[in-house]
């Protein structure tokens, strides 16, 4: 029985979709709901040597991911779930793993999206896919065409 979930949730029809098996998964076992929006580090371009970290722009990508965070809450408040949530920075994978550790959950809940095209998954990579390997616990991938 999973006594603790997490979801790594952005916000995206995929993480809506997500959200939505979650909140089923969670008021059957019973479960502690805890969303994670995970943002990417955010850098100032100077060229083809690199970046610089940006204070300012951090400080409005963590309002945003905020806001996505606090529909998906509302969302499930909306369905009776009571949960909570946090935003994090850094490399998702990472962040999740670490995440779930810390909670010490039984379950983590993802979304994916197949995308069309070989390069397109090439380039991209798959959060899941790696997240699989990292995680500390169980990971239900739910998938979107």
């Amino acid at each position: 029985m999973y006594k603790q979930i997490l979801l790594a949730y952005d916000g995206s029809a995929t993480g809506q979709a997500a959200l939505l098996d979650c909140h089923e998964i969670a008021q059957w076992s019973h479960s502690e709901l805890t969303l994670i929006a995970v943002m990417p580090l955010t850098l100032t371009t100077l060229g083809p040597e690199g970046g610089v970290y940006d204070e300012v722009l951090q400080q409005s990508e963590k309002e945003r991911y905020q806001t996505i965070l606090d529909m998906g809450l509302r969302k499930l408040a909306e369905v009776g779930v009571i949960a909570h949530g946090e935003v994090v920075a850094g490399d998702a994978v990472t962040e999740i793993s670490y995440c779930a550790r810390r909670i010490e959950a039984d379950l983590i809940v993802v979304g994916h999206k197949h995308l069309e095209g070989w390069a397109a998954r090439w380039w991209r990579g798959s959060v899941s896919k790696a997240l699989i390997e990292n995680a500390p616990c169980s990971v239900l991938v739910v998938i979107t065409h």
